[in-house]
Protein backbone atom coordinates (compact mmCIF):
# COMPACT_ATOMS: atom_id res chain seq x y z
CA UNK A 1 0.00 0.00 0.00
CA UNK A 2 1.44 2.89 -1.08
CA UNK A 3 2.03 5.99 1.57
CA UNK A 4 -0.14 8.31 2.59
CA UNK A 5 0.70 11.94 2.58
CA UNK A 6 -0.76 15.04 2.97
CA UNK A 7 -0.73 18.39 0.26
CA UNK A 8 -2.14 21.66 0.74
CA UNK A 9 -4.51 22.67 -1.55
CA UNK A 10 -3.21 25.69 -4.08
CA UNK A 11 -6.39 27.28 -4.16
CA UNK A 12 -8.49 28.10 -0.93
CA UNK A 13 -12.21 29.99 -1.02
CA UNK A 14 -12.20 33.14 0.22
CA UNK A 15 -14.95 31.96 2.36
CA UNK A 16 -12.24 29.20 4.07
CA UNK A 17 -10.26 31.95 5.15
CA UNK A 18 -12.88 33.49 7.03
CA UNK A 19 -13.51 30.38 8.68
CA UNK A 20 -17.60 31.10 7.17
CA UNK A 21 -18.07 27.87 5.67
CA UNK A 22 -16.80 24.20 6.20
CA UNK A 23 -13.52 23.63 4.19
CA UNK A 24 -11.33 20.38 2.64
CA UNK A 25 -7.85 19.27 2.38
CA UNK A 26 -6.85 17.59 -0.27
CA UNK A 27 -4.78 14.39 0.30
CA UNK A 28 -3.41 11.87 -2.57
CA UNK A 29 -3.43 8.25 -2.97
CA UNK A 30 -1.17 6.93 -5.88
CA UNK A 31 -1.34 10.37 -7.61
CA UNK A 32 -4.86 10.80 -7.38
CA UNK A 33 -6.37 13.86 -5.56
CA UNK A 34 -8.57 13.27 -2.67
CA UNK A 35 -10.19 15.69 -0.70
CA UNK A 36 -12.40 15.13 2.48
CA UNK A 37 -13.52 17.43 5.44
CA UNK A 38 -10.55 19.26 7.17
CA UNK A 39 -8.22 22.06 8.05
CA UNK A 40 -5.79 24.15 6.26
CA UNK A 41 -2.42 24.68 7.91
CA UNK A 42 -3.36 28.23 8.03
CA UNK A 43 -6.63 27.38 9.73
CA UNK A 44 -4.96 25.26 11.78
CA UNK A 45 -2.00 27.38 12.67
CA UNK A 46 -4.81 30.11 13.97
CA UNK A 47 -6.84 27.69 15.97
CA UNK A 48 -3.49 26.72 17.86
CA UNK A 49 -2.90 30.84 18.32
CA UNK A 50 -6.40 31.28 19.56
CA UNK A 51 -5.80 28.66 21.70
CA UNK A 52 -2.77 30.02 22.97
CA UNK A 53 -4.25 33.52 23.62
CA UNK A 54 -7.08 32.09 25.56
CA UNK A 55 -5.82 32.80 29.25
CA UNK A 56 -5.14 36.11 27.98
CA UNK A 57 -9.02 36.60 26.98
CA UNK A 58 -9.99 35.36 30.40
CA UNK A 59 -8.02 37.77 32.07
CA UNK A 60 -9.01 41.05 30.37
CA UNK A 61 -12.38 39.70 30.96
CA UNK A 62 -11.70 38.94 34.60
CA UNK A 63 -9.91 42.49 34.21
CA UNK A 64 -13.33 43.60 32.93
CA UNK A 65 -15.51 41.74 35.36
CA UNK A 66 -13.47 43.22 38.22
CA UNK A 67 -13.81 47.34 36.94
CA UNK A 68 -17.54 46.81 36.00
CA UNK A 69 -18.15 45.61 39.48
CA UNK A 70 -16.13 49.22 41.23
CA UNK A 71 -17.71 51.21 39.23
CA UNK A 72 -21.48 49.55 39.90
CA UNK A 73 -20.69 49.50 43.12
CA UNK A 74 -19.08 53.17 42.82
CA UNK A 75 -22.76 54.67 41.43
CA UNK A 76 -24.53 52.74 44.39
CA UNK A 77 -22.29 54.13 47.43
CA UNK A 78 -20.95 57.11 46.13
CA UNK A 79 -23.74 58.11 43.69
CA UNK A 80 -26.76 56.82 45.46
CA UNK A 81 -27.24 59.67 47.93
CA UNK A 82 -28.77 63.03 47.15
CA UNK A 83 -25.60 64.26 49.40
CA UNK A 84 -23.48 63.11 46.67
CA UNK A 85 -22.28 66.79 45.26
CA UNK A 86 -20.87 67.39 49.20
CA UNK A 87 -18.21 64.80 48.48
CA UNK A 88 -15.85 66.96 47.16
CA UNK A 89 -15.58 69.03 50.13
CA UNK A 90 -13.13 66.28 51.03
CA UNK A 91 -10.25 66.39 48.78
CA UNK A 92 -10.74 69.91 49.49
CA UNK A 93 -10.24 69.73 53.01
CA UNK A 94 -7.02 67.35 52.54
CA UNK A 95 -5.31 70.14 50.21
CA UNK A 96 -6.47 72.64 53.07
CA UNK A 97 -4.73 71.34 55.54
CA UNK A 98 -1.46 70.28 53.51
CA UNK A 99 -1.43 73.38 52.03
CA UNK A 100 -1.84 75.18 55.49
CA UNK A 101 -5.04 77.01 54.72
CA UNK A 102 -6.72 79.06 57.02
CA UNK A 103 -8.24 76.88 59.71
CA UNK A 104 -12.08 78.11 59.70
CA UNK A 105 -11.51 76.97 55.99
CA UNK A 106 -10.17 73.80 57.12
CA UNK A 107 -13.20 73.06 59.31
CA UNK A 108 -15.81 74.38 57.27
CA UNK A 109 -14.69 71.74 54.32
CA UNK A 110 -14.38 68.55 56.61
CA UNK A 111 -17.85 69.67 58.29
CA UNK A 112 -19.12 69.33 55.20
CA UNK A 113 -17.64 66.35 53.99
CA UNK A 114 -18.45 65.15 57.17
CA UNK A 115 -22.07 64.82 56.07
CA UNK A 116 -22.42 62.88 53.07
CA UNK A 117 -19.84 60.13 54.93
CA UNK A 118 -22.17 59.60 58.28
CA UNK A 119 -25.16 59.02 55.59
CA UNK A 120 -23.37 56.42 53.92
CA UNK A 121 -22.07 54.95 56.82
CA UNK A 122 -25.85 54.32 57.69
CA UNK A 123 -26.46 52.54 54.06
CA UNK A 124 -23.53 50.20 54.48
CA UNK A 125 -24.70 48.89 57.68
CA UNK A 126 -27.73 47.97 56.54
CA UNK A 127 -26.18 46.35 53.44
CA UNK A 128 -24.33 44.39 55.55
CA UNK A 129 -27.23 43.78 57.68
CA UNK A 130 -28.63 41.67 54.90
CA UNK A 131 -25.98 39.07 54.52
CA UNK A 132 -25.64 38.62 58.84
CA UNK A 133 -29.06 38.83 59.72
CA UNK A 134 -30.74 40.73 62.11
CA UNK A 135 -28.96 39.87 65.51
CA UNK A 136 -25.75 40.59 64.39
CA UNK A 137 -27.08 43.32 62.43
CA UNK A 138 -29.03 45.15 65.25
CA UNK A 139 -25.73 45.22 67.01
CA UNK A 140 -24.13 46.23 63.82
CA UNK A 141 -25.96 48.95 63.51
CA UNK A 142 -26.05 49.92 67.14
CA UNK A 143 -22.34 50.33 66.73
CA UNK A 144 -21.79 52.29 63.41
CA UNK A 145 -24.99 54.00 63.64
CA UNK A 146 -23.60 57.26 65.87
CA UNK A 147 -19.66 56.52 64.42
CA UNK A 148 -18.77 60.04 63.42
CA UNK A 149 -20.65 61.00 66.87
CA UNK A 150 -18.14 58.69 68.52
CA UNK A 151 -15.31 59.24 66.48
CA UNK A 152 -15.50 63.02 67.51
CA UNK A 153 -15.90 62.32 70.73
CA UNK A 154 -12.80 60.01 71.15
CA UNK A 155 -10.32 62.70 69.03
CA UNK A 156 -11.59 65.25 71.27
CA UNK A 157 -10.67 62.87 74.50
CA UNK A 158 -7.24 62.26 72.93
CA UNK A 159 -6.79 66.27 72.88
CA UNK A 160 -8.12 66.91 76.12
CA UNK A 161 -10.77 68.68 75.18
CA UNK A 162 -13.36 68.22 77.19
CA UNK A 163 -15.49 70.58 76.72
CA UNK A 164 -15.82 69.77 72.96
CA UNK A 165 -16.54 66.08 73.71
CA UNK A 166 -19.33 66.60 76.17
CA UNK A 167 -20.95 69.40 74.40
CA UNK A 168 -21.09 67.25 71.11
CA UNK A 169 -22.62 64.10 72.90
CA UNK A 170 -24.84 66.33 74.66
CA UNK A 171 -25.99 67.91 71.46
CA UNK A 172 -26.52 64.65 69.91
CA UNK A 173 -29.16 63.85 72.18
CA UNK A 174 -30.80 66.90 72.43
CA UNK A 175 -31.14 66.34 68.31
CA UNK A 176 -31.82 63.09 67.80
CA UNK A 177 -34.93 64.10 70.34
CA UNK A 178 -36.05 67.58 69.61
CA UNK A 179 -34.79 67.77 65.80
CA UNK A 180 -34.89 64.15 64.18
CA UNK A 181 -37.70 63.15 66.08
CA UNK A 182 -39.83 66.98 65.61
CA UNK A 183 -39.40 67.31 62.16
CA UNK A 184 -40.37 63.84 61.68
CA UNK A 185 -43.71 63.76 63.22
CA UNK A 186 -44.03 67.64 61.70
CA UNK A 187 -43.56 66.13 58.16
CA UNK A 188 -45.36 62.94 58.67
CA UNK A 189 -48.61 64.49 60.70
CA UNK A 190 -48.59 67.05 57.31
CA UNK A 191 -48.02 64.47 54.86
CA UNK A 192 -50.83 62.23 56.31
CA UNK A 193 -53.73 64.92 57.72
CA UNK A 194 -56.60 62.67 57.19
CA UNK A 195 -54.93 59.44 58.19
CA UNK A 196 -54.74 58.63 62.24
CA UNK A 197 -51.19 58.05 63.28
CA UNK A 198 -50.81 55.91 65.68
CA UNK A 199 -47.13 54.19 67.35
CA UNK A 200 -46.98 51.19 69.90
CA UNK A 201 -46.31 53.09 73.26
CA UNK A 202 -44.00 50.08 74.45
CA UNK A 203 -40.97 50.43 72.56
CA UNK A 204 -41.40 54.79 73.31
CA UNK A 205 -41.84 53.18 77.17
CA UNK A 206 -38.24 51.35 77.06
CA UNK A 207 -36.99 53.97 75.71
CA UNK A 208 -38.02 56.61 77.83
CA UNK A 209 -36.42 55.00 80.65
CA UNK A 210 -33.42 54.44 79.23
CA UNK A 211 -33.06 57.92 78.66
CA UNK A 212 -34.42 58.66 82.66
CA UNK A 213 -31.36 56.62 84.21
CA UNK A 214 -29.16 58.50 81.96
CA UNK A 215 -30.36 61.62 83.18
CA UNK A 216 -30.15 60.78 87.20
CA UNK A 217 -27.16 59.71 86.06
CA UNK A 218 -26.03 62.71 84.53
CA UNK A 219 -27.50 64.80 87.51
CA UNK A 220 -26.33 63.21 90.48
CA UNK A 221 -22.60 64.46 90.06
CA UNK A 222 -23.86 68.08 89.45
CA UNK A 223 -26.18 67.57 92.49
CA UNK A 224 -23.36 66.67 94.87
CA UNK A 225 -21.38 69.20 93.74
CA UNK A 226 -24.20 71.99 93.90
CA UNK A 227 -24.78 70.66 97.64
CA UNK A 228 -21.03 69.93 98.89
CA UNK A 229 -19.87 72.72 97.17
CA UNK A 230 -16.50 73.15 95.58
CA UNK A 231 -13.20 71.91 96.61
CA UNK A 232 -10.39 69.58 95.72
CA UNK A 233 -12.65 66.53 97.57
CA UNK A 234 -15.43 67.43 95.79
CA UNK A 235 -13.76 67.05 92.41
CA UNK A 236 -12.35 63.53 93.21
CA UNK A 237 -15.89 62.46 94.55
CA UNK A 238 -17.85 63.49 91.53
CA UNK A 239 -15.02 61.89 89.51
CA UNK A 240 -15.25 58.09 91.31
CA UNK A 241 -19.61 58.84 91.15
CA UNK A 242 -19.31 59.58 87.75
CA UNK A 243 -17.06 56.39 86.65
CA UNK A 244 -19.42 54.24 88.65
CA UNK A 245 -22.50 55.62 87.19
CA UNK A 246 -20.60 55.14 83.40
CA UNK A 247 -20.10 51.08 84.31
CA UNK A 248 -24.42 50.80 85.96
CA UNK A 249 -24.77 52.81 82.20
CA UNK A 250 -23.07 50.57 79.77
CA UNK A 251 -24.53 47.31 81.69
CA UNK A 252 -28.23 49.18 81.61
CA UNK A 253 -27.05 49.49 77.82
CA UNK A 254 -25.98 45.97 77.43
CA UNK A 255 -28.68 44.91 79.12
CA UNK A 256 -30.77 46.60 76.64
CA UNK A 257 -29.28 45.26 73.51
CA UNK A 258 -30.45 41.68 75.07
CA UNK A 259 -33.68 43.14 75.94
CA UNK A 260 -34.20 44.14 72.31
CA UNK A 261 -32.39 41.56 70.16
CA UNK A 262 -33.48 38.10 72.14
CA UNK A 263 -36.04 38.28 74.94
CA UNK A 264 -38.88 41.28 73.86
CA UNK A 265 -37.33 41.22 70.28
CA UNK A 266 -41.17 41.67 69.11
CA UNK A 267 -41.68 44.73 70.50
CA UNK A 268 -39.13 46.30 67.71
CA UNK A 269 -39.47 44.88 64.81
CA UNK A 270 -43.49 43.86 64.58
CA UNK A 271 -44.20 46.97 63.42
CA UNK A 272 -41.31 47.14 60.63
CA UNK A 273 -42.48 43.88 59.53
CA UNK A 274 -46.16 44.83 58.88
CA UNK A 275 -44.97 47.92 57.56
CA UNK A 276 -43.12 46.15 54.53
CA UNK A 277 -44.47 45.43 51.23
CA UNK A 278 -42.08 43.95 49.76
CA UNK A 279 -39.24 42.52 50.94
CA UNK A 280 -35.58 44.65 50.06
CA UNK A 281 -32.55 43.45 49.33
CA UNK A 282 -29.22 44.00 49.19
CA UNK A 283 -27.53 46.25 46.23
CA UNK A 284 -23.77 45.41 47.06
CA UNK A 285 -21.98 42.35 48.28
CA UNK A 286 -21.21 41.45 51.69
CA UNK A 287 -17.52 42.55 51.36
CA UNK A 288 -17.57 45.14 48.94
CA UNK A 289 -19.62 46.67 51.69
CA UNK A 290 -17.36 45.96 54.50
CA UNK A 291 -14.22 47.29 51.98
CA UNK A 292 -16.21 50.48 51.44
CA UNK A 293 -17.17 50.65 55.15
CA UNK A 294 -13.76 50.48 56.37
CA UNK A 295 -12.18 53.45 54.12
CA UNK A 296 -15.05 55.55 55.11
CA UNK A 297 -14.69 55.17 58.47
CA UNK A 298 -10.65 56.13 58.26
CA UNK A 299 -11.59 58.85 56.22
CA UNK A 300 -14.33 60.08 58.75
CA UNK A 301 -11.53 59.67 61.73
CA UNK A 302 -9.05 61.84 59.50
CA UNK A 303 -11.85 64.40 58.93
CA UNK A 304 -13.06 64.41 62.36
CA UNK A 305 -9.07 65.24 63.50
CA UNK A 306 -9.25 67.97 61.47
CA UNK A 307 -12.51 69.38 63.38
CA UNK A 308 -11.45 69.10 66.46
CA UNK A 309 -8.06 70.20 65.78
CA UNK A 310 -9.84 73.71 64.17
CA UNK A 311 -13.11 74.35 66.53
CA UNK A 312 -11.86 77.17 68.44
CA UNK A 313 -10.03 78.83 65.35
CA UNK A 314 -13.38 78.41 63.62
CA UNK A 315 -15.07 79.72 66.58
CA UNK A 316 -12.97 82.99 66.86
CA UNK A 317 -12.71 83.64 63.25
CA UNK A 318 -17.33 83.37 63.30
CA UNK A 319 -17.74 84.98 66.30
CA UNK A 320 -19.78 82.04 66.92
CA UNK A 321 -19.33 80.09 70.14
CA UNK A 322 -17.93 76.70 70.61
CA UNK A 323 -21.19 75.78 72.62
CA UNK A 324 -23.22 76.48 69.57
CA UNK A 325 -20.84 74.82 66.92
CA UNK A 326 -20.48 71.52 69.24
CA UNK A 327 -24.17 71.08 70.46
CA UNK A 328 -25.74 72.06 67.43
CA UNK A 329 -23.72 72.29 64.05
CA UNK A 330 -21.12 69.14 64.83
CA UNK A 331 -25.07 66.86 65.79
CA UNK A 332 -26.53 67.41 63.07
CA UNK A 333 -23.71 66.78 60.35
CA UNK A 334 -23.57 63.15 62.65
CA UNK A 335 -26.77 62.95 62.81
CA UNK A 336 -27.88 63.20 58.82
CA UNK A 337 -28.30 59.54 58.42
CA UNK A 338 -30.63 59.45 61.05
CA UNK A 339 -32.61 62.32 60.34
CA UNK A 340 -33.18 61.40 56.57
CA UNK A 341 -34.42 58.02 57.69
CA UNK A 342 -37.06 58.95 60.58
CA UNK A 343 -38.27 61.51 57.69
CA UNK A 344 -38.86 59.16 54.95
CA UNK A 345 -40.30 56.49 57.43
CA UNK A 346 -42.53 59.13 59.07
CA UNK A 347 -44.03 60.65 55.19
CA UNK A 348 -44.77 56.33 54.91
CA UNK A 349 -46.82 56.80 58.33
CA UNK A 350 -44.69 54.36 59.63
CA UNK A 351 -44.01 55.78 63.40
CA UNK A 352 -42.56 52.96 64.80
CA UNK A 353 -39.39 52.66 62.64
CA UNK A 354 -39.02 56.54 62.98
CA UNK A 355 -39.31 56.32 66.92
CA UNK A 356 -37.13 53.23 66.55
CA UNK A 357 -34.54 55.64 64.88
CA UNK A 358 -34.64 58.67 66.83
CA UNK A 359 -34.98 57.42 70.16
CA UNK A 360 -32.67 54.24 69.85
CA UNK A 361 -29.90 56.44 68.52
CA UNK A 362 -30.25 59.09 71.23
CA UNK A 363 -30.77 56.12 73.59
CA UNK A 364 -27.38 54.85 72.56
CA UNK A 365 -25.54 58.32 72.57
CA UNK A 366 -26.64 58.54 76.35
CA UNK A 367 -26.16 55.15 77.85
CA UNK A 368 -23.02 53.34 75.33
CA UNK A 369 -21.05 57.10 74.28
CA UNK A 370 -21.00 59.20 76.82
CA UNK A 371 -19.72 56.22 79.58
CA UNK A 372 -17.70 54.65 77.18
CA UNK A 373 -15.98 57.64 76.98
CA UNK A 374 -16.02 58.26 80.61
CA UNK A 375 -14.24 55.10 80.80
CA UNK A 376 -11.35 55.77 78.03
CA UNK A 377 -10.65 58.65 80.02
CA UNK A 378 -10.39 56.75 82.85
CA UNK A 379 -7.84 54.20 81.38
CA UNK A 380 -6.05 57.27 80.03
CA UNK A 381 -5.81 58.77 83.32
CA UNK A 382 -8.08 61.82 82.33
CA UNK A 383 -10.47 63.41 84.07
CA UNK A 384 -13.72 63.44 82.66
CA UNK A 385 -16.91 63.27 84.61
CA UNK A 386 -20.38 63.02 84.09
CA UNK A 387 -20.99 66.62 84.94
CA UNK A 388 -22.03 68.67 82.16
CA UNK A 389 -22.77 71.99 83.88
CA UNK A 390 -26.16 73.36 85.48
CA UNK A 391 -27.21 74.76 81.88
CA UNK A 392 -26.58 71.85 79.89
CA UNK A 393 -28.15 69.27 82.12
CA UNK A 394 -30.78 71.38 82.62
CA UNK A 395 -31.11 71.52 78.81
CA UNK A 396 -31.22 67.56 78.55
CA UNK A 397 -34.09 66.92 81.59
CA UNK A 398 -36.97 69.55 79.98
CA UNK A 399 -36.06 67.19 76.45
CA UNK A 400 -36.17 63.82 78.45
CA UNK A 401 -39.27 65.37 80.09
CA UNK A 402 -40.97 67.19 77.20
CA UNK A 403 -40.08 63.82 74.87
CA UNK A 404 -41.38 61.04 77.03
CA UNK A 405 -44.92 63.48 77.86
CA UNK A 406 -45.17 63.94 74.02
CA UNK A 407 -44.88 60.50 73.54
CA UNK A 408 -47.35 59.00 76.29
CA UNK A 409 -50.70 58.59 74.36
CA UNK A 410 -49.39 56.20 71.49
CA UNK A 411 -50.69 59.17 69.13
CA UNK A 412 -49.31 61.40 66.79
CA UNK A 413 -49.99 64.94 64.79
CA UNK A 414 -48.18 67.51 63.35
CA UNK A 415 -48.62 70.06 66.24
CA UNK A 416 -46.72 67.69 68.27
CA UNK A 417 -43.63 67.87 66.16
CA UNK A 418 -43.80 71.24 65.70
CA UNK A 419 -43.69 71.51 69.73
CA UNK A 420 -40.65 69.68 69.80
CA UNK A 421 -39.22 71.68 66.73
CA UNK A 422 -39.70 75.05 68.92
CA UNK A 423 -37.59 73.57 71.50
CA UNK A 424 -34.89 72.80 69.55
CA UNK A 425 -34.70 76.43 68.25
CA UNK A 426 -35.34 77.94 71.26
CA UNK A 427 -32.00 75.30 73.15
CA UNK A 428 -30.17 76.54 69.52
CA UNK A 429 -30.41 80.47 70.35
CA UNK A 430 -29.74 79.76 74.46
CA UNK A 431 -26.56 78.18 73.33
CA UNK A 432 -25.34 80.69 70.31
CA UNK A 433 -25.39 83.42 72.91
CA UNK A 434 -23.64 81.24 75.43
CA UNK A 435 -20.10 81.39 75.85
CA UNK A 436 -17.18 79.10 77.12
CA UNK A 437 -14.64 81.66 79.30
CA UNK A 438 -11.23 80.53 78.16
CA UNK A 439 -9.97 80.72 81.96
CA UNK A 440 -12.19 77.84 82.90
CA UNK A 441 -10.69 75.32 80.49
CA UNK A 442 -7.67 73.76 81.45
CA UNK A 443 -6.01 70.81 79.70
CA UNK A 444 -6.24 67.41 82.34
CA UNK A 445 -9.34 68.67 84.45
CA UNK A 446 -12.59 68.60 84.01
CA UNK A 447 -14.53 70.85 82.29
CA UNK A 448 -17.62 71.83 85.21
CA UNK A 449 -18.87 74.90 83.50
CA UNK A 450 -21.13 77.28 84.96
CA UNK A 451 -19.68 76.26 88.80
CA UNK A 452 -16.21 76.55 88.10
CA UNK A 453 -14.35 79.28 90.06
Amino acid sequence: MDQYYYSRADRVSPDLENEDVSYKVGFSINNKEVCVNGKTPQNISSSILRNKSDPMLVSSSARFQMLWHFLTNLQEVILGTKLAVLFPAIPLAIAADYYKFGRPWIFALSLLGLTPLAERVSFLTEQIAYFTGPTVGGLLNATCGNATELIIALFALYQNKIHVLKYSLLGSILSNLLLVLGTSLLCGGLANLKREQRYDRKQADVNSLLLLLGLLCHMLPLMFRYAIGEGTATACSTLQLSRVSSIVMLIAYVAYIFFQLKTHRQLFDAQEEEGDDEEEKAVIGFWSAFTWLAGMTIIIALLSEYVVGTIEAASDSWGISVSFISIILLPIVGNAAEHAGSIIFAFKNKLDISLGVALGSASQISMFVVPLCVVVAWMMHIRMDLDFSLLETGSLAFTIIITAFTLQDGTSHYMKGMLLFLCYIVIAACFFVHKIPQNQISEGKPFTGLFSA
